[in-house]
Formats: structure tokens, C-alpha cells, sequence
């Protein structure tokens, strides 16, 4: 499925994890803000740029991006998140209605841009194995606050063969603008994370005889961040349902 079909079908009804969608094309976070807070976000980035490498920004209001022409920020990803005053008001699969024309996007790297790399090493991915959203979890480390923006990093995690780990790192370590390489490897009590059963974002996802947890930092650190923060009003992608955009990931490795 190209990236064009894939925003077509959210477009029209669609709602489904994003993992595995596209392969070959980057995926990307997104957070809208009112322009009074778009500053303390773009700072807050910047200060924390694992697990919030800036893709893009678009000016208020404007509801399509570069990252795919065609594209329109209010309807082609699979599902949204409504915040108000840091609490998550609704789900909703079109957010039309509710954008407002004082909102800055944000769109943030995502972590599903270096699952295809993986995959074509031949390292397994359990969730997409078992056909789930990836397990994300919020630690008990501190992101850089900036003007009105903190908050604790959030990660996403994956069980690896513990053979694998190393590759992993490895070919992810290329991609920083979509987080780039591990912040963590095995206990999950390293970040402050009690039972990886039970994971704050996504589901939890069944390790295999063999496998390590592995922790990348997660574009979801910014919906962690407006529960901390609280400003009036934002609109999310919901975690795992990403903006497919038309640009190869190829475009965000070094070599």
C-alpha cells in the first residue's frame, strides 16, 4: 500500500495501528497547539530532541504539510486525541470540526520509520507479529523543561533477541530524526517502569523465549508532556496511529 492509499483509507474510515503500513515511507507524530504555546513546544523540542525530532511545523491554522502535498492534517490519520486543559476530552476519527485556525502542527519523528530496517535485517517485531500496537510507557526521566512545556520522557518498547540487540541499535542509531538508537536495554526498573505488562500507551505486546526489552524514546513524550503542562486546548494523533507522509526513510538515514 502506497502512503496515498494508506491516508485514504483513514480518510475514510479506516481506524487501525499504523505499524507495518507503507513500509519503505516515514511515519510521523503529530501535536496541535494554540499559537500562544507554540513557542514553549518548539523550545521543548529542541531541548529534547530524542524523543522529539521536528519533522516539521506548519504556520497557524494551515492543515497540510510538505511532508505529503496531497495530505490534510485533519482527517488522514487513523485517529485523534482531543485535549483540554491536560485532560484527553475524546477519540475521534476526523478532527475537522474540531481544529481551530489558532493551531501550530507539529509533526515529530516516529520510531515505526526504522521498523522496515529491521525487518528487512530479518529481526522480528512481536507487536506486529501479533498483530498489535507497539507497548509505549511513560519513565521516571525528566525531560529539559521549556517556558511552560515539561514532562517525562515516554518510550516505546520492543522485545528483541538478545543476538539482535546490537543490529538493532545499530541500523535505528542511523535514523536520529525519527529517534534514532536505544535510550535503554533490559530492566525495565532502569526507567522507572514497574510491570511491562501493563504499558500506559498501546498493548502489551508477548516476549518470546530469548528476547530483551528495548527502549527507544517515543514521540508521545509530547502528550506526556500537555498532561504535566496543561494548556487549554491540543489535538494528538492517538499513540500508534501515525501521519503517513510521502517522504522515503531513506531520506532520514546517514550513512
Amino acid at each position: 500500500m502506497t502512503p496515498d492509499q494508506a491516508r485514504k483509507a483513514f480518510r475514510t474510515g479506516t481506524v487501525v495501528p499504523t505499524s507495518g503500513w507503507a513500509p519503505g515511507y516515514t511515519q510521523a507524530n503529530l501535536i496541535a497547539v494554540p499559537r500562544d504555546w507554540a513557542y514553549d513546544l518548539l523550545l521543548f523540542a529542541q531541548r529534547n530532541p530524542k524523543p522529539c525530532p521536528i519533522l516539521d511545523v506548519t504556520d497557524p491554522g494551515v492543515t497540510s504539510t510538505p511532508l505529503a502535498l496531497d495530505a490534510d492534517l485533519r482527517t488522514d490519520i487513523p485517529s485523534y486525541r482531543v485535549w483540554e486543559n491536560g485532560e484527553m476530552l475524546c477519540e475521534v476519527r476526523d478532527a475537522t470540526r474540531l481544529w481551530r485556525t489558532d493551531l501550530v502542527s507539529f509533526l515529530i519523528g516516529c520510531s515505526f520509520t526504522f521498523e522496515h530496517g529491521l525487518l528487512a535485517a530479518g529481526i522480528p517485531l512481536r507487536h506486529v507479529e501479533q498483530g498489535k500496537n507497539v507497548s509505549m510507557y511513560i519513565t521516571d526521566r525528566d525531560c529539559r523543561p521549556a517556558g511552560r512545556m515539561r514532562g517525562p520522557m515516554v518510550v516505546s518498547m520492543r522485545p528483541i533477541p538478545a543476538d539482535m540487540v546490537e543490529q538493532a541499535a545499530l541500523i535505528s542509531g542511523r535514523m536520529p530524526d525519527v529517534h534514532g538508537a536505544p535510550v535503554h536495554v533490559g530492566d525495565p526498573g532502569g526507567l522507572g517502569i514497574k510491570d511491562l505488562s501493563t504499558p500506559d500507551f498501546g498493548d502489551a505486546v508477548q516476549a518470546e523465549p530469548g528476547d530483551v526489552p528495548v527502549y527507544w524514546a517515543c514521540g508521545v513524550t509530547p502528550q506526556a508532556a500537555l498532561m504535566t503542562s496543561c494548556p487549554p486546548f491540543a489535538i494528538t494523533h492517538s499513540p500508534g496511529h501515525m501521519f503517513i507522509t510521502d517522504i522515503p526513510d531513506d531520506t532520514y538515514r546517514i550513512a
